[in-house]
């Protein structure tokens, strides 16, 4: 695993470097920078393994990146629900939505009885803002490929904290927590590598960037491991 996180990240952090603007080159708004966009999704997501990993043994850190995804997963279904060109990657995104909103009600519930450690986070951290702004920057035929790319790795990284939470947390009700939510967060994850392996996005917007990370083409049932 620390392998392949390293070779993940290393990979990610090079293709940024290549794929930056270079000194004095000027994009038009039309190119978006979708080359440079993928590379720092990439990057971003051998920290959300980390991330994942350490939400799945430290309370504290499950709670909080618990918090953060589900404001993620919102705000990317909010903007997949505007700007998707494939209805079938709506209604995923509406079903996303309204699964993380009851996930987020609940944790906040659990977080004003005192049952969880608190204050929430309101807002993004710098990652994941990071990631909605590349989805806003996308352009339009670029948008469902990179939207279903970052669902991929975002519920990665979910299933990791999710699941071993459930396992191996320390919170009973942060536990039952864990436990009802992850069948969501499965479904979401099968239905996001479906229809990304089932759509021609990654031939015509990602032909040629070289920068597909291999955690896209997970199963959902790897992801559990």
């Amino acid at each position: 695993m620390k392998r392949q996180i390293t070779a993940i990240g290393l990979g990610g952090l090079v293709l940024l470097a290549a794929c930056s603007p270079k000194p004095g080159e000027t994009r038009s708004e039309g190119q978006k920078n979708e080359p440079v966009n993928v590379a720092q999704d990439v990057a971003g997501a051998a920290t959300g393994v980390a991330t994942g990993a350490t939400g799945a043994v430290n309370t504290d850190a499950f709670v909080r990146d618990a918090a953060i995804g589900g404001l993620y997963e919102v705000q990317a279904g909010q903007l997949a629900l505007k700007r998707a060109m494939n209805p079938d990657v709506k209604a995923a995104a509406q079903t996303i939505i309204d699964d993380h909103t009851a996930a987020n009600a609940t944790l906040k519930g659990l977080v004003d009885s005192g049952a969880a450690p608190g204050p929430l986070p309101t807002a993004l951290d710098e990652r994941r803002q990071g990631m909605i702004d590349n989805l806003k920057g996308a352009s339009a035929k670029d948008f469902d490929d990179r939207y279903l790319d970052q669902q991929t790795m975002a519920h990665h990284e979910a299933l990791l904290a999710f699941n071993g939470y459930a396992k191996a947390g320390d919170n009973a009700q942060l536990k039952t927590f864990a436990a009802d939510t992850a069948p969501k967060l499965e479904h979401h994850a099968e239905m996001v590598t479906k229809l990304d392996r089932s759509t021609n996005a990654d031939d015509e917007a990602g032909a040629g960037t070289g920068a597909k990370p291999n955690a896209v083409g997970r199963t959902a049932n790897e992801m559990k491991h």
